[in-house]
């Protein structure tokens, strides 16, 4: 078998704004030689529930970036993002079945894998960290609440982002994540691809034996079973890789 056949190719979406995932997503691949990472970006520039902020997250734009990732030979096609957190979880569904029929290529979101991650870790009680306005936590609580999750504690930045997502920093995050953790949560969600959380999962784990699932890292988590990979491969992340 060649090294080429023998690698695991990852697609990624990635709204045009963020800076965060894609460095983040290739240092947890690092130590994978045989496993690389590809995106391709459509236009985000803010998250509120605006009309035109709303409108960002129509399909076609995100099947034509999925059309050209699957020029690469991908072998999954993940959508990097946590809208269907706002506009329901039947969004990402459609878009997922869409990309499917559209590059025949398997595909996946990263806020689906994370409500799987949730299934299997049998959490009820959890809590919420983000960056974003309250219009838009008020509606990512309330579609938890409809899947018959109770909220143990949240926190937001009230930001309506995109890019400034990225500018708050690790130290600041780690704030967030100590105050929702002291309310003993089953999970804590770390819950938007632009926000540097992904580096903070094994420490508030270590402090405070929660799981913790940030987007970035379900996202990659849910691409390499797609893919045909193992994401037990993937090691000091975070115990996500290991459920």
């Amino acid at each position: 078998m060649t090294a080429e056949l023998a690698s695991t190719r990852l697609g990624m979406l990635t709204p045009s704004s963020n800076t965060v995932l894609e460095p983040l997503t290739t240092a947890m691949l690092a130590d994978l030689p045989n496993a690389t990472a590809h995106f391709a970006r459509f236009r985000v520039l803010k998250i509120s529930m605006d009309d035109d902020a709303l409108g960002q997250f129509k399909n076609e734009p995100m099947l034509a970036a999925a059309e050209l990732l699957a020029d690469a030979n991908v072998q999954s096609i993940c959508w990097n993002g946590t809208s269907s957190g706002w506009l329901g979880f039947d969004t990402d569904r459609d878009l997922i079945a869409q990309i499917e029929k559209r590059t025949g290529v398997k595909a996946c979101s990263s806020i689906l894998a994370m409500n799987e991650l949730l299934a299997k870790l049998n959490a009820k009680r959890i809590a919420f960290v983000t960056p974003y306005l309250p219009e838009i936590q008020d509606r990512i609580l309330a579609n938890y609440h409809a899947e018959g999750f109770e909220i143990a504690a949240e926190r937001h930045l009230g930001d309506p982002g995109n890019f400034s997502f990225a500018t708050y920093s690790e130290t600041e995050i780690l704030g967030l994540c100590r105050a929702v953790a002291a309310e003993k949560p089953d999970a804590i969600t770390i819950y938007c691809t632009n926000f540097r959380g992904t580096r903070l999962a094994p420490i508030i784990e270590e402090e405070s034996g929660i799981p913790v699932l940030d987007s970035i890292s379900t996202a990659l988590w849910k691409s390499m079973q797609v893919a045909g990979d193992d994401p037990k491969r993937i090691l000091g992340w975070g115990r996500l890789f290991d459920v």
